[in-house]
């Protein structure tokens, strides 16, 4: 993307990187600049906390049946 695009469309280019595109900046054909996602932040032990309260029971032998009817056990 020209220099030129990136100051005529900055709001989508913005939008498209947040959404994890990168895009590389270019003058002249060279490139001078990327522009990419930053990484995102990790999860609190609070929040993963909260999370897992929000989780549906499972039952681990009805899991362990159905992944056995899934499978093939002979390979």
């Amino acid at each position: 993307m020209t220099v030129r695009e990136l100051r005529n469309h900055g709001g989508r280019v913005l939008d498209d990187v947040a959404r994890g595109s990168a895009v590389t900046v270019t003058r002249d054909g060279a490139p001078v600049a990327e522009l990419r996602p930053l990484p995102s932040r990790g999860l609190t032990a609070a929040e993963l906390v909260a999370r897992r309260r929000h989780l549906p029971p499972v039952d681990p032998m009805g899991l362990r049946a159905d992944i056995d009817a899934a499978l093939d056990t002979s390979l």
